[in-house]
């Protein structure tokens, strides 16, 4: 790779999370002594779900939404939470306090199956309750991205059938992904487009994609796809602000010859997309793709005003 391109999840290097407290089951410990067992079931299975979330000026944005899909994900994989939003709140806040933490922060939040008693697969064998871990870094995007874009490879892995393993999971188990981004790499490329199980345009291994094609906004059915927060709010900012936008079926060809393409995710908001398969993606300019980020900038301030 070059120095001009990198990973969706490239931040400014910051000597404070050397010394961050993580939240391990009501306990924080520096990130040094915070551990888990190797009996975990996240561990062994990778049997848990997680959610991302960032602090902007004390707020965690689009709170709500991302508890909807958390719960909603432990609900349906049978993972008891322990606790109600109220208890994850005060958890957040906790540790947001605890390391001093305002704005630009990057929250990994973790909940596993627990200790099992015996390194196998079956949930019984999960009899302590579940591991709650939470790490929160301060973590800026870097600039370089927003002019240099992201370089992208489609790949043979593909998101599979939601019988298989539906991609609306935040789930642990990210084995799939970590192969396609495995593939990207080898062909020269920061992250890897993923299709869908019938050959159309999905994701990539980290973020959601959309294309923009003669004023349009594009992106998939949502079929295969991660349930996307910021994925989710691009679309509703769309509709509210006039930008024709759609969930559909496209193929690699119309993706090709798009005006421009960018990725949506929690970290980083919306990333341009420089290049698919070696193939420049317009012609450098992003108008949509910057109406769009102000927008989404502005959705964010309303939210922070709202829960202030």
């Amino acid at each position: 790779m070059t120095t001009d391109h990198g990973t969706t999840h490239d931040a400014e290097d910051d000597p404070r999370n050397r010394d961050i407290l993580i939240y391990v089951n009501g306990e924080l410990k520096h990130r040094d002594e915070a551990k888990v067992s190797v009996y975990d079931s996240g561990f062994l299975l990778g049997d848990g779900m997680w959610e991302g979330m960032r602090l902007y000026d004390g707020v965690w944005a689009f709170f709500d939404a991302h508890m909807d899909r958390f719960f909603d994900s432990c609900h349906a994989v049978s993972l008891d939470v322990g606790m109600d939003r109220a208890g994850i709140a005060e958890a957040l806040e906790m540790t947001r306090r605890a390391n001093g933490m305002e704005t630009d922060v990057h929250c990994r939040l973790m909940l596993t199956r627990g200790i099992k008693v015996k390194p196998f697969q079956h949930p019984a064998l999960s009899r302590s309750g579940p591991t709650l871990v939470i790490i929160m870094e301060h973590s800026r995007p870097v600039d370089r991205l927003q002019s240099a874009g992201i370089r992208l490879a489609s790949v043979p892995q593909v998101r599979g059938l939601p019988h298989s393993q539906d991609a609306k999971f935040n789930s642990h188990s990210k084995l799939n992904c970590v192969i396609a981004c495995l593939q990207a790499e080898a062909a020269g490329a920061d992250e890897a487009l993923m299709l869908d199980p019938h050959g159309f345009v999905n994701t990539t291994n980290a973020c959601n994609f959309f294309i923009v094609r003669k004023g349009e906004v594009w992106t998939s059915t949502g079929d295969y796809c991660m349930n996307g927060v910021t994925r989710a709010k691009v679309i509703e900012l769309c509709r509210k602000d006039g930008i024709p936008v759609f969930e559909k079926n496209y193929s690699l060809y119309e993706a090709y010859s798009a005006d421009e393409a960018f990725l949506t995710g929690t970290f980083g908001a919306q990333t341009p997309v420089a290049s698919i398969d070696g193939k420049r993606v317009g012609d450098g300019s992003r108008p949509v793709t910057a109406r769009i980020q102000a927008l989404y900038k502005q959705a964010i301030a309303e939210d922070i005003a709202a829960h202030r």
